[in-house]
């Protein structure tokens, strides 16, 4: 057991509620985003509260355990670990490896000396056989890249503007605390990872023949951050580089990166008509590290950046996040969880009063209560203007959502 793991309090608050209950703990978000070590966290937790408990664990990127490749052979292996008279907990890293999984998961669970926890890498585990089978039966946890505060704390660094620059170009990653936050040294770790995750989670799962487009695709995304898509505009934009994709194909290529949690997908919202609109989306990358490590970190890009963060920060804290709509105006993120909602406007700098009018304008247009909120990189603090908030970009991220 790695006595380096650094509690991701965040996490594991949400998942204890349902430690020792009959459902399948599913713990999912994109690699190397600290899964397996909130897993560890969790055995560790268990080992300690019931030292007598029967630890069975997997890890399906571990060379022991490629034996284990259908839920025939799933349900072999824990049966051969099982001991009858004690509490068996079982804990499954990348669980997606093993063919039809879900039908040991339901064999299993009908015995109440196991409690079950997995990770996976793919929003597909969730759908399909896994939702027919285990429907009722399963809860999932998002797992995100590190929030600020938890980048301060794997980082041991002071909760102060450079810190945030650094967080806001490296990404948060858990491992990178490993390294030194030197940017060739960060970026070509990231772009290793963004290579694993193309090829072990995009192209291999879905046989991906047109890498090329795939590869183009997310760079396009990374270049257009905070931008309304629709596929018949990307395929539009292709054929002006003499790339011919089909507006289908194109769909079917970002739901693959989507699955993946190497981006997320936003839908708009009609504020007004209270719908969702069916094009128009807006694509979010789920660590900001491996965008700039893919396309590179400049200032020109400060404004994407920061939208991209600040949208981060949001899910970290699990509120559903969409883009609003009220005519013609736009509001970045209508941000909501338990029934609350917060608006929230992005911009890099409050510079004149033709930005003012607008960031803080279309907030003014929406007739309800709830928090509206702008975050800029400016310093200044003093009142809301007409009952707005204003953050530092900084001071947002430390905002208790």
């Amino acid at each position: 057991m790695d006595n380096e793991i650094i509690p991701r309090k965040l996490y594991f608050d949400r998942i204890n509620p349902f430690v020792g209950k009959q459902l399948i703990k599913v713990l999912t978000g994109q690699r190397r985003v600290g899964k397996s070590f909130i897993l560890k966290q969790l055995m560790q937790e268990a080992e300690a509260n019931n030292p007598e408990a029967n630890i069975i664990y997997i890890n399906k990127e571990d060379l022991q355990f490629a034996h284990i490749k259908t839920a025939d052979d799933l349900n072999r292996h824990v049966l051969e670990q099982t001991r009858e008279s004690k509490k068996n907990n079982i804990y499954i890293d990348e669980i997606q490896e093993i063919e039809n999984f879900e039908y040991a998961l339901r064999s299993l669970l009908l015995n109440p000396v196991y409690d079950i926890y997995c990770t996976g890498s793919n929003a597909n585990i969730l759908s399909g056989e896994l939702a027919t089978h285990l429907s009722g039966r399963h809860i999932e946890f998002r797992i995100n890249s590190l929030s600020f505060n938890e980048f301060l704390e794997f980082h041991n660094l002071p909760n102060e503007r450079q810190s945030m620059m650094q967080y806001i170009r490296f990404g948060g990653l858990p491992y990178l605390k490993h390294l030194p936050l030197d940017e060739e040294i960060i970026f070509n770790y990231l772009k290793g990872i963004y290579n694993t995750i193309m090829f072990r989670d995009v192209i291999m799962r879905f046989d991906i023949r047109n890498t090329a487009f795939l590869e183009n695709l997310a760079v396009f995304l990374a270049d257009n951050i905070g931008q309304q898509f629709s596929a018949n505009k990307i395929s539009a934009y292709l054929k002006s580089q003499r790339t011919a994709i089909a507006a289908s194909q194109v769909i079917q290529y970002l739901n693959h990166l989507a699955n993946a949690f190497l981006v997320h997908r936003v839908p708009r919202y009609d504020i007004v008509g209270k719908r969702i609109f069916e094009i128009g989306e807006k694509f979010y990358f789920e660590d900001i590290g491996i965008r700039n490590a893919l396309i590179s970190y400049k200032l020109a890009d400060i404004g994407k950046i920061m939208e991209n963060v600040v949208f981060h920060h949001l899910k970290c804290h699990e509120f559903d996040v969409q883009v609003g709509q009220t005519g013609n105006n736009e509001i970045d993120f209508i941000a909501s969880k338990k029934g609350e909602l917060i608006y929230v406007q992005v911009c890099y700098l409050l510079q004149d009063d033709k930005t003012i009018a607008r960031e803080f304008g279309n907030l003014e247009k929406i007739q309800d209560n709830y928090p509206k909120i702008v975050v800029s990189m400016d310093d200044f603090q003093g009142n809301t203007h007409r009952g707005i908030q204003h953050y530092n970009l900084l001071d947002f991220l430390n905002y208790e959502l």
